[in-house]
């Protein structure tokens, strides 16, 4: 039996890939902090610690315990909008967070490490995204997620570790933290209605994105470390068909049996048009059946009825309070 890591298992796209593992026969240990999962995502079957990545000395202890085979890197903190503002908090999580177990499995003998990237590290003006593209971020989570994609690949070749990167782009599904403000355009769309609010969009609503079922990135995320042709690639893995947000809020109030009642708030700093091409992942894990986005919000809407809203979490320690969108700014505490 292979025991494997899952960081951010607590949360929501490391559950549904913990289950995986689980059902495919994996030991799995699910490290996470609870900043933004909850202990009752954490499956049945997998051994739940509560720590953070940044704990270096917590860190070694349990790959010295566990002897891991493989590491499946989902923690992060995927506010892409709000990383301008939390630069430092930003670097700190998603990126010393994230070296300090590349070191560890170098130095504790994983065969391979998986990662959770993001389509943040292309930029704008490059869809479809494709993984020959040069990238280009365009803001501090970006940056943050390609500086780990370069040091996996320059850690492979100084060290041997072998590596999955996978840029997954607007997932969305059950287990998610609806609560959460600040990314999430589903869930804010869900508990915002839940909560008999107007759902807020930034700017005209015209910008497109893919937005992807949990059910059609967790399985091939799990799967990855058994295909070798996936060893050592950067693959998007995602929905094909792009949306704009105003349709999808049209789709989440259907879902929902609301009202479609929509405010718009001033435009962000954003990429317009985000989607990506998915020829490499059907080249080397096979062209599976993608979840409609209708039924897919179907789906969640079911499970966000039975769970309720949650009460939207408030970011402490703004550390650059300067341009913060104003419906930011109100909820937030600025670091003096």
């Amino acid at each position: 039996m292979s025991t494997s890591l899952v960081t951010g298992g607590a949360g929501f796209i490391g559950s549904h890939v913990a289950d995986h593992l689980l059902r495919h026969g994996h030991k799995v240990i699910v490290l996470d902090d609870l900043s933004g999962g909850f202990e009752d995502n954490v499956p049945s079957g997998a051994t739940f610690v509560r720590g953070s990545i940044l704990d270096t000395e917590l860190v070694d202890r349990l790959f010295s315990r566990y002897n891991f085979a493989y590491v499946y890197h989902l923690a992060a903190y995927a506010a892409e909008g709000l990383s301008h503002f939390i630069k430092r908090f930003n670097y700190n999580n998603n990126l010393i967070g994230s070296v300090n177990l590349i070191n560890a499995s170098v130095n504790y003998g994983v065969r391979c490490f998986v990662f959770t990237s993001s389509i943040a590290v292309y930029g704008a003006g490059q869809s479809p995204m494709s993984e020959d593209m040069i990238p280009q971020p365009e803001d501090s989570y970006g940056i943050a997620k390609l500086a780990v994609e370069r040091e996996l690949q320059v850690t492979h070749e100084m060290f041997g570790l072998d590596y999955v990167i996978f840029r997954p782009h607007n997932v969305y599904g059950e287990r998610q933290n609806i609560g959460d403000r600040y990314r999430n355009v589903v869930g804010i769309f869900m508990n915002q209605l839940m909560k008999g609010e107007p759902m807020t969009i930034f700017g005209d609503g015209e910008q497109q994105r893919a937005f992807t079922h949990i059910s059609d990135v967790a399985p091939v995320i799990a799967e990855s470390v058994n295909i070798p042709a996936a060893h050592n690639q950067v693959f998007n893995v995602g929905a094909d068909v792009p949306h704009t947000v105003n349709h999808l809020a049209q789709i989440v109030a259907d879902a929902m049996n609301k009202k479609c009642n929509v405010v718009h708030l001033d435009p962000r700093n954003e990429v317009k048009i985000a989607f990506s091409d998915h020829s490499r992942a059907e080249t080397v894990f096979g062209v599976r059946r993608k979840e409609p986005l209708q039924d897919g919000i179907q789906t969640m809407a079911a499970w966000v009825k039975d769970h309720g809203s949650r009460e939207s979490s408030i970011f402490e320690d703004i550390e650059i309070p300067k341009n913060l969108p104003p419906s930011w700014a109100s909820v937030a505490r600025v670091r003096v």
